[in-house]
């Protein structure tokens, strides 16, 4: 004799067969766990880490990082205007490319001239205190004195590691005693690692722009 389904093999079957609908339409962007409980209701979430719940259905891996050049782009098309007399001078005073100023803020402080990280960088182009210290004497709130003083440092770096843009990004964000302990490499830092590939990227597609 043939068994019929039960109910809630029947609903089982149902919220699955749904839950494969929105993910094949792109409406799922994280992982879909799910089990039955004890008294038989189906238990969906995407939350990770609960006892007992396994994967229905994965999520689209490329989302949270389509989303985060999303971000991007749409940062560096808001704030393209902002502090161009600022970046164009310090541009002309260091000899350095607008392009690449504009990178290292947008990554660094998103524009924000009253940004302060957890390890006390201070400003547009994030400097520490005592980086700050090393190349002006003015108030790293202010949006001119920031970016010249966090030029003047880029060129100091670019020019003690050969115009190598690499090695000077990672001595940006990491200090050049890092890079010269490395043995003139990027630091084993994932920070760093990833610090130093996202600014080369946004200082190329602004180049891009400006070529287009």
């Amino acid at each position: 004799m043939r068994r019929r389904p039960s109910l809630l093999s029947i609903n089982a079957m149902r919220v699955v067969l749904i839950t494969l609908g929105m993910a094949s339409a792109g409406i799922v962007h994280a992982d879909i766990f799910g089990a039955v409980d004890s008294k038989g209701a189906i238990v969906l979430t995407n939350t990770p880490g609960k006892a007992g719940l396994a994967v229905i259905v994965a999520g689209d891996p490329s989302a949270p990082l389509a989303a985060k050049r999303a971000k991007v782009a749409l940062s560096t098309r808001t704030d393209i205007t902002r502090f161009a007399d600022v970046i164009n001078e310090a541009s002309r005073t260091v000899r350095l490319q607008p392009e690449l100023l504009r990178a290292v803020i947008d990554i660094e402080s998103r524009y924000n001239p009253n940004a302060v990280s957890v390890k006390g960088a201070l400003g547009l182009m994030q400097l520490m205190p005592e980086t700050a210290r090393r190349f002006s004497d003015g108030d790293m709130f202010n949006p001119r004195d920031n970016v010249l003083a966090g030029a003047r440092y880029l060129r100091f770096l670019l020019d003690l590691f050969k115009d190598d843009m690499e090695l000077a990004l990672a001595a940006y964000n990491a200090g050049e005693n890092a890079v010269i302990r490395a043995g003139y490499r990027i630091p084993p830092v994932p920070e760093t690692r990833q610090y130093v590939p996202r600014v080369l990227d946004l200082y190329h597609r602004l180049l891009s722009q400006q070529s287009g």
